[in-house]
């Protein structure tokens, strides 16, 4: 699988999840040297009406900068938030929002997007010491 191919058995865990709270989508991104950026700046201009058109919003814009641990290099994070998973689909599956995602095809060399829940600190902590019982 190339980096920027699509987990099919991901997208389907996706799909079938039942969790209907808002989702966070984080998008890691290295562009290709050549119009990469430019070409994503167009998909982000046309982009912007699906995402919205669904509920969804930016809620982080980044550019990465001192890694401090791994090796991957990024030029552009960014966080979504969409109000559920099926929202998302539904704009993903959009006749229209396909059309434009040859932008972001042509201008990616590298992504990760990757679906997020959100989490309390004390759900973590009982996650952890649920996991530390069982071993």
């Amino acid at each position: 699988m190339s980096s920027v191919e699509m987990n099919l058995d991901m997208f389907r865990e996706l799909k079938n999840n039942p969790n209907d709270e808002k989702v966070v989508m984080l998008n890691l991104l290295k562009f290709k040297p050549d119009g990469g950026l430019k070409s994503y700046m167009k998909y982000m201009q046309e982009s912007n009406r699906f995402v919205e058109g669904v509920g969804g919003k930016m809620i982080f814009l980044g550019k990465p900068k001192e890694l401090l641990n791994g090796s991957e290099i990024w030029d552009l994070m960014m966080l979504v938030e969409y109000p559920s998973r099926q929202h998302f689909l539904k704009m993903a599956n959009d006749p229209e929002y396909i059309k434009i995602h040859e932008y972001r095809e042509k201008a990616v060399e590298r992504a990760v997007l990757y679906a997020h829940d959100r989490i309390k600190f004390s759900d973590l902590l009982a996650l952890s010491q649920k996991t530390e019982s069982q071993t």
